[in-house]
């Protein structure tokens, strides 16, 4: 396995370019191999874990893809299997995505319970419930489940769970609609622009949907899909992954490719802690010119505080002054690396799903280790900002949705060496 080596202590100064969003590329990628007929071809698209992983899983289900150079090229399945086995989709919860498409483009499905991040149950149940709604047999026997359905039926369903908007059951149940019979209203639709974006490359495939970016998703059904080229938009989470590495490392740097809408509560929060931020068309300055003070922050579904920058932010907080506190209210259990954290001097209790954050005047340099994507991000962060050298270990979950990071920081100013044990 490989580390990467942390040397404090360095200052950010420069441009970092923002990839794709892997969380759009995943979806619109299942889409184009299951629902399309004929090649699409995605732009944009970052050479990431995740990425190569949801192509293993096509290609097993008989796709053909080739990415060359951020361009993804999908030749859809010619001879499509219903079955997604376990070796193929254990290692990415997203994999979850060909459930729907594969109900709608051939009556029946057979999909692995998926696997992830390590970072709390995340039930599919509002997946199953919307493939129920648009009269798809679902049941569930040894790890697996199993949809079936002549020909699926638009109807209006309310898809709303109990932490909120459900992105992944959006997007699943949008794509299964877009060949169904009738009309399809899907009602408490999550809001995320990776959904829009989704919803958009869709459109391009010849589908009818209405109120992209709404809570109201309106899916008129097509007898068929075609394949289109799409850009995909740049990822979120990435960009405000490095606008909080600018102001954990009192820095001056420009986050390019990134546009203001896609960031509201992030900008709105870090605003609020004393961080300057400069946004033009193309991207934003972020500058500390001033304190970081402790602030508040809870996680909702967009257009609230994204789950996965809570970490990042949390980071960030730990140098601030006073006391801050964190309510998540997405993944509820998603505070591993709050221990991780307080290994390197911070000082954080946890209460249930609230993080108490006491701001510290240094962080030092120690040996932690990633227990999910955004986690192992947070220690990056907070290791270019410490005292001494950090050693982040499992960088694998890094690399499931940050495109070189070590590269991305090292070209603005950090010092950080990726290692083999």
């Amino acid at each position: 396995m490989e580390k990467l080596i942390v040397k404090g202590g360095t200052r950010l100064e420069g441009t970092i370019p923002i990839s794709g969003c892997k969380n759009a590329v995943l979806p619109i990628a299942v889409a184009a191999a299951i629902l399309g007929d004929g090649v699409s071809v995605l732009h944009n698209v970052p050479n990431l874990t995740d990425v190569n992983t949801l192509r293993a899983v096509l290609e097993g289900l008989g796709a053909t893809t080739k990415l060359k150079n951020s361009t993804l090229y999908i030749e859809p399945i010619n001879h499509l299997e219903y079955e997604a086995p376990y070796e193929l989709v254990r290692k990415m919860r997203a994999s979850i995505y060909v459930l729907g498409p594969l109900v709608a483009k051939l009556g029946k499905a057979k999909v692995s319970f998926p696997g992830g991040c390590a970072i709390g149950p995340r039930p599919i149940d509002l997946h199953i419930r919307g493939l129920e709604h648009l009269g798809a047999e679902v049941t569930v026997q040894r790890g697996y489940i199993y949809a079936q359905a002549e020909r699926l039926t638009g109807t209006e369903m309310y898809l709303m769970g109990q932490y909120g908007p459900s992105v992944g059951a959006t997007a699943n149940i949008m794509m299964a609609a877009t060949l169904a019979e009738g009309t399809t209203v899907i009602r408490g639709a999550a809001r995320e622009p990776h959904v829009s974006d989704l919803a958009h490359f869709l459109n391009a495939m010849g589908a009818d949907i209405e109120g992209i970016g709404t809570s109201v998703l309106t899916i008129h059904g097509v007898k068929h899909l075609h394949g289109t080229e799409h850009t995909v938009i740049s990822d979120d989470i990435e960009a405000g992954t490095f606008m909080v590495a600018g102001a954990i490392t009192r820095g001056d740097v420009y986050v390019q490719g990134i546009i203001e809408q896609q960031l509201p509560a992030v900008s709105e929060k870090l605003v609020e802690a004393g961080v300057a931020l400069d946004w033009d068309a193309n991207g934003v300055r972020v500058t500390t010119p001033r304190e970081i003070r402790g602030i508040d922050v809870t996680t909702a579904p967009f257009p609230g505080f994204p789950t996965d920058m809570q970490a990042q932010i949390m980071g960030m907080l730990c140098l601030a002054a006073g006391t801050s506190v964190i309510s998540e209210n997405v993944h509820t259990d998603r505070f591993i690396h709050a221990a991780e954290l307080n290994r390197m001097g911070a000082d954080i209790m946890l209460d249930g799903s609230k993080a108490v954050i006491n701001g510290v005047r240094s962080l030092s340099g120690a040996p932690v280790m990633a227990s999910d994507l955004r986690a192992g991000a947070v220690l990056v962060a907070a290791g270019m900002a410490a005292v001494g050298e950090t050693v982040v270990s499992r960088v694998y979950h890094i690399d499931r949705g940050y495109e070189s990071i070590e590269q991305k920081l090292n070209d603005i100013g950090a010092n950080i060496t990726r290692v083999s044990d």
